[in-house]
């Protein structure tokens, strides 16, 4: 009974402690739920969240677009009223050209005018003086007259001597009759100079007319190109806005995976995946019977083209011309495809890497804003790092490239966060072309050597800077950017 009783009472302790741990593991359990109910909720919040992220994002792409659309639009209204302004400039340089001769015809008239204004006061004064002339004729025949009158009277002269007087009279009055003719002549001039000198005045009446016409149309003209130049301008800020948005959105750091084909020797399979949040940016390795996965920004796989890797890259080629500093790297092992996605073989527009195109793309879009006022320069150089010692692939000897010690170019950082290279050669260049002819130089430089998986290696780690400077002296702007690669 003893015994027993002990038993029992051992037996309803464990009991107790066997409650007590249910209850435990009651409670324990509950506060589990309640964590994976509260962890479900949380990620339930962030589907949500990432689902109005994403559509967010769809909505400042579509806004993007308009806004491009409407730049777009804005440019092709700027040409079109650049070549009304031009067309305009042409017809107003004719207008004032004719002006010119108008005020040349009417200083030519107006010369004309004084001249026959002086001739005409000339011609008066020689009027007046044969008209005194005639009048002292007049007077003087009236005297031989009397002076007859009074020699036939009291003298009565010869027949002879009256003849003469007579012949003389005659004469006179045939002078005076000329000296009128010439007066009512003089007179016909004049009236014919006062005629032109109308004619020239109201020609220059008119042409002065529509000149100012023309020249009220050329004001407003370059009011209404100004007004688009100025919405050209808002909508470039709100363009690099919005493009600076989406790229935050995105993410300022993203890392891209690219596959190249299997070569015969190696062994192992990868795939992709085709379904979840992962298509596009998941990449499964399977070595050994066990699986591996990885997840990017975006993965490319052994079908993608170099257009393909550039066209995911080229809004930060875009964001170099924005102002921003933006660098592009490849990392990787030997042979993995790092210098034929970077560079390339530039011969070929479709086989061209990430570096000739953003130059490309980076001197066509140049171009383009210089209609907006940009005026770029840029400045390249290209150095590798080959056994830890820098070499200046720019360096215009081969003995300099190959003798340059690491004591000779220092890195050195400024207070703008700007990293630099001491004694490094800079070029300047202003066409895709020099920069072509650039890379094959520095290609012709680099260190090279075989290895299993290439017989001709990159062995160093090479590095090209782009500097950019813009200034618009319209909007009174000024960038500095770089893009390294």
């Amino acid at each position: 009974y003893g015994d027993e009783k002990e038993a029992r009472i051992a037996a309803e302790s464990s009991r107790n402690e066997l409650s007590e741990e249910l209850n435990r593991v009651k409670l324990e359990q509950k506060r589990l739920n309640d964590q994976i109910k509260m962890l479900q909720d949380t990620n339930k919040r962030l589907q949500e969240y990432n689902t109005s992220l994403q559509q967010y994002n769809c909505n400042l792409q579509a806004d993007a677009t308009k806004n491009a659309e409407t730049i777009d639009k804005l440019q092709k209204e700027k040409n079109t009223m650049v070549e009304t302004m031009n067309g305009l400039k042409d017809h107003s340089n004719s207008v004032k050209l004719q002006l010119e001769m108008a005020k040349s015809s009417q200083s030519e008239a107006l010369k004309q005018k004084n001249n026959l204004l002086s001739e005409v006061e000339a011609l008066r004064g020689e009027l007046h003086q044969v008209r005194d002339d005639r009048d002292h004729k007049s007077a003087e025949i009236n005297s031989l007259l009397s002076d007859l009158g009074v020699y036939k009277e009291l003298t009565g002269k010869s027949s002879s001597e009256l003849e003469n007087v007579m012949i003389r009279c005659d004469a006179l009055e045939e002078t005076c009759s000329n000296q009128t003719e010439k007066i009512k002549t003089l007179q016909i001039q004049l009236a014919s100079a006062n005629e032109k000198l109308k004619r020239s005045n109201l020609t220059t009446m008119e042409t002065m007319s529509e000149y100012e016409s023309q020249k009220r149309m050329l004001e407003d003209l370059q009011l209404r190109l100004t007004e688009a130049e100025q919405k050209i301008v808002d909508g470039e800020k709100l363009r690099k806005k919005l493009h600076n948005t989406i790229l935050e959105l995105k993410g300022n750091i993203r890392v891209f995976c690219r596959v190249r084909p299997l070569l015969s020797n190696e062994s192992g399979a990868v795939s992709y995946p085709n379904n979840g949040e992962n298509i596009g940016r998941g990449v499964e390795l399977m070595h050994n019977t066990q699986s591996y996965s990885f997840a990017f920004d975006k993965v490319f796989d052994h079908s993608a083209s170099q257009e393909d890797v550039f066209t995911e890259i080229s809004q930060l080629v875009q964001s170099a011309l924005d102002g921003y500093k933006v660098c592009i790297f490849a990392y990787g092992q030997t042979g993995s495809g790092k210098t034929h996605t970077m560079m390339g073989n530039p011969e070929f527009n479709d086989q061209k890497g990430l570096i000739p195109r953003s130059l490309e793309q980076i001197f066509q879009t140049s171009q383009c804003l210089m209609s907006q006022g940009w005026k770029y320069k840029m400045q390249a150089s290209m150095l590798e790092i080959y056994n830890e010692t820098i070499r200046d692939l720019l360096a215009t000897s081969r003995t300099s490239i190959q003798d340059g010690a690491a004591s000779k170019y220092n890195i050195k950082h400024d207070a703008n966060g700007n990293t630099q290279v001491s004694d490094l050669t800079i070029v300047d260049v202003r066409s895709i072309n020099e920069v072509s002819s650039l890379l094959k130089r520095a290609a012709q430089s680099r260190s090279v050597g075989k290895t299993q998986m290439n017989e001709e290696s990159s062995r160093s780690h090479c590095v090209f800077t782009l500097r950019i400077f813009g200034v618009n002296e319209v909007c009174n702007l000024l960038l500095t950017s770089s893009i390294h690669a």
